[in-house]
């Protein structure tokens, strides 16, 4: 008889299973090399082979404005807003509030998914991080290891992966019964199913179903529950905001680990309910989850996950992408009558600009630049600094009274002369928008790593960016150059605030705080960065006007352009009229919403280098996707 009940009870479970739209991860994204084939997707098994879905994301202080997810997810931000009944992509979210987004899911072989990208930013990312950290669990690393060519313990920075995210499409019976869309819903520790579908207005039994749970069933935080729905979803409220009816609830399960050993310790909320039945599988529930509590096997994950990772959400935890490996070398002395040679004894012929010259050294050519007075800060900054968007000092000469700095050399001089001189004016020659984009970010990712602690101990402020001040070598890759008012940092704990009485800079590009009472910060670096990309969008001078006009600062006109009404035509007006309108829009917009950030009259209003350059970094991406 018993063991007539057993079957009766196994060959049940079978039949609803075979009901569920998919199963249930059931933890098992944990181990990134086990070879279950549900951990890489949800069975494409529905009548439709793409449809509309949504996921669920909890903004973090990196993403949290509709237009920033929506570019790390591959969304669209003006639904995004719509759905989520936020006024504007561009405001700010409160920290870890759930937005809805929403996706195209689509078949991709036997699983159906939503794609986006993702560059890695920091050796220490990597598949598993990335899916279970910077993108909340709407990924497993099985699906990335499975979908990238790169070998899971041999990941770099730089490296742009394919990210699956996990969405589903209605099964035929689902569809029958009026659901039109699969929400992919991550919960929390709090989360019962009971509560999902109040959150969401469905039947529990339904969520229960589409992931091929029963009404007992352990379900863990930040491992995806489907949520079939019959109409468009709104804004989620909090669960807590609304009555929740009695009855067995699913129940989740905390893991966590412990500082001593690899044992997970569960603990577990009991499900709510009456009648002996459900004490019966409350039982069995506690058997079973005592049985779970032993040490559990150790999870393989690649061998850089041995490491200590900072979490992406932290910019702090920003890499710079273009330090160079190796020692630092040291400076060469050079004989003035070798600096003589490789100029052509400092003829015309080899002047670049000013007191520059171009000469040979060792078959190199090199800028050589003529300087009188004490450059000793210069010299001391540049020879601990390696980075490829820093211009490299190789060695300098000192002779009667002038010191000669010896540089590498950018074949396609500075980022001024590109905008504002109109040397390179013909239409063959014009700096594109993908051009543009690319310089911006690797200006900030120079200026992150000069910021950066990591990196430069103290770090550095440089005090004098500006477009004459940023190099292009032969393939346009920006390089940071004249160092000459730089200066470190001191008591960066403190909020590294100093004060000075020489105030020396170029019209147009100081910020107003050190303008007007001398005060240095990083958030300068910030505010002449944002006068630099409005250059890069607008092609105009930092300051310009006439008698007539009066003077216009770059910096005040973007916001004239940003507010009141007319937006959209105010800002095709700002930008240069050589790109002629062959830019993305909406990525011109947020690069100039960017610069208006960095340009904010109060610096702490301004964003810090490492946001910005993660900022650049995703419309960068956009940028190298789209197509004109």
């Amino acid at each position: 008889m018993e063991f007539f009940s057993f079957l009766l009870f196994f060959f049940l479970s079978i039949f609803h299973l075979s009901q569920a739209q998919q199963t249930y991860l059931d933890n098992q994204q944990l181990d990134c090399y086990n070879n279950v084939s549900f951990t890489k997707g949800y069975i494409c098994n529905g009548p439709k082979k793409s449809c509309n879905s949504y996921l669920t994301f909890r903004s973090t202080p990196l993403y949290d404005s509709p237009i920033s997810i929506a570019y790390f997810l591959s969304s669209n931000p003006s639904i995004i807003a719509q759905i989520n009944d936020i006024p504007d992509v561009y405001i700010k979210i409160p920290e870890n509030t759930q937005i809805i987004v929403p996706v195209t899911c689509s078949c991709s072989g036997k699983f159906y998914q939503h794609n986006t990208s993702y560059t890695l930013k920091d050796d220490s990312e990597n598949y598993y991080t990335l899916a279970n950290n910077t993108y909340q669990g709407l990924s497993t690393c099985q699906a990335l290891i499975d979908q990238n060519k790169y070998d899971s313990r041999n990941l770099s920075v730089d490296l742009k992966l394919l990210v699956p995210l996990r969405c589903a499409c209605p099964t035929r019976n689902q569809t029958n019964s009026g659901v039109k869309f699969l929400l992919t819903y991550l919960p929390v520790w709090e989360d019962t199913v009971s509560q999902i579908g109040v959150m969401f207005g469905v039947d529990a039994g339904s969520i229960n179903e589409a992931n091929g749970l029963s009404y007992d069933s352990v379900i863990y935080p930040f491992t995806p529950l489907l949520v079939p729905l019959k109409r468009e979803p709104t804004k989620i409220r909090p669960s807590t905001d609304a009555p929740v009816s009695p009855g067995p609830t699913t129940t989740i399960v905390r893991v966590e680990k412990t500082k001593s050993s690899n044992k997970r310790v569960i603990f577990i909320a009991a499900g709510t309910g009456a009648g002996l039945l459900l004490l019966a599988l409350s039982g069995f529930l506690v058997w079973f989850l005592c049985l779970r509590s032993q040490p559990c096997k150790p999870v393989l994950l690649p061998e850089v996950n041995k490491r200590v990772a900072v979490p992406e959400e932290n910019p702090g935890s920003v890499s710079s992408q273009g330090v160079r490996n190796g020692n630092i070398e040291s400076l060469t002395l050079y004989k003035f009558e070798e600096l003589q040679k490789a100029t052509g004894f400092f003829s015309e012929a080899h002047r670049i600009k000013g007191s520059v010259y171009r000469g040979a050294i060792n078959g190199d050519t090199a800028a050589i630049k003529r300087m009188r007075g004490d450059v000793s800060n210069e010299i001391n900054i540049l020879k601990q600094i390696n980075h490829s968007h820093v211009i490299r000092l190789s060695g300098f000469c000192v002779h009667e009274g002038n010191t000669y700095l010896v540089y590498e050399f950018a074949e396609n001089g500075s980022l001024r002369e590109w905008l504002h001189e109109k040397k390179y004016s013909s239409t063959s020659s014009c700096l594109g928008w993908r051009k543009r984009i690319q310089i911006a970010y690797e200006v900030a990712d120079g200026l992150n790593y000069l910021h950066s602690h990591a990196y430069t101990n103290p770090p550095f402020i440089h005090k004098d960016l500006k477009s004459s001040n940023i190099l292009l070598d032969g393939n346009f890759r920006a390089k940071i150059a004249n160092f000459g008012l730089a200066r470190t940092v001191e008591n960066l704990d403190e909020g590294g605030l100093q004060m000075t009485k020489h105030v020396v800079g170029t019209h147009g590009y100081m910020a107003p705080e050190y303008l007007e009472n001398g005060v240095v910060t990083q958030k300068l670096d910030v505010f002449t960065f944002g006068v630099v990309m409005l250059e890069l969008l607008s092609g105009r001078e930092a300051a310009s006007g006439d008698e007539k006009r009066g003077e216009m600062l770059l910096s005040a006109s973007i916001e004239q352009a940003l507010e009141g009404e007319n937006v959209r035509e105010k800002l095709i007006g700002f930008f240069d009229p050589s790109l002629r309108h062959d830019y993305p829009l909406d990525l011109a917009f947020s690069m100039a919403q960017l610069a208006k950030n960095c340009v904010a009259h109060d610096l702490n209003s301004r964003p810090t280098m490492p946001e910005v350059f993660l900022y650049l970094s995703k419309i960068l991406s956009s940028s190298l996707d789209w197509d004109p």
